[in-house]
């Protein structure tokens, strides 16, 4: 897929150990992200020692700001904050080129 032009958010993220309701509250976010206009995707990995990256991708700048700024999404970062995350860092990005390969 092709995402030069598009916004890509950056969240680099340490877990904490703790996971109540850290599963339900990322696919929450996950489907509500989805609903907002100008969402283009996600990606996420999350290794064993609790380090993940999730990227999520937005047509504009203005759709990123706007998911952002979600009260949801909000509510989730300060819950996030006290409970799943030791550090997190986030970084934002336009896309000036895009290309994929895979194996046939």
């Amino acid at each position: 897929m092709d995402r030069t032009g598009q916004i890509a958010v950056i969240f680099v993220s340490q877990r904490t150990g703790a996971d109540v309701g850290y599963a339900e509250a990322a696919e929450a976010m996950d489907r509500l992200a989805a609903e907002q206009p100008g969402y283009r995707g996600v990606d996420a990995v999350r290794g064993a020692d609790g380090l993940g990256i999730t990227i999520s991708w937005w047509a504009d700048e203005a759709a990123a700001i706007a998911w952002r700024e979600h009260p949801a999404h909000a509510a989730i970062r300060a819950r996030g904050r006290d409970a799943w995350y030791e550090r997190y860092a986030v970084a934002v990005g336009a896309i000036t080129r895009s290309y994929e390969w895979e194996r046939a």
